[in-house]
């Protein structure tokens, strides 16, 4: 089953956890045992199964910036003056998470949470998610 969520984002970076909804649309589905593939299709954003935690968002948001920061000359800024969100989604994230579902439930560990990055917000942006048996 492929399903889609939206999330529209309201930052520049922004990070939203969507674990719930993708936990209500593993119910939806019926499916007890398989997997669930998770992937953003948009390359200035990308997605990461971490703690949701204020403090861990500043770290992430801080270390972001200190290893890629915003107009260090790129050439992608000629065009529209975002490389460095491109360069963040490519080099520190991933545009795809996998978790196990058994007993209908997400297979996630105690503090793990499904997080959504937006690096070059604010935008309109989707999320598929494809719920599979196995």
């Amino acid at each position: 089953m492929l399903f889609e969520v939206k999330v529209p984002t309201e930052e520049k970076f922004q990070i939203v956890d969507i674990t719930d909804e993708i936990q209500h649309l593993v119910w939806k589905s019926d499916v007890t045992s398989g997997i669930v593939v998770v992937f953003t299709a948009h390359t200035t954003t990308g997605l990461a199964i971490n703690e949701n935690e204020a403090g861990l968002v500043q770290d992430i948001r801080a270390k972001m910036k200190e290893l890629i920061p915003k107009g260090a000359g790129y050439a992608h800024d000629r065009i529209d003056s975002n490389a460095h969100s491109h360069l963040r989604a490519t080099l520190l994230l991933n545009p795809e998470v996998v978790v196990p579902i058994e007993n209908g439930e997400l297979l996630l560990g105690t503090w793990q949470r499904i997080l959504f990055i937006e690096l070059d917000g604010p935008r309109h942006r989707k999320v598929l998610v494809k719920i599979c048996k196995c």
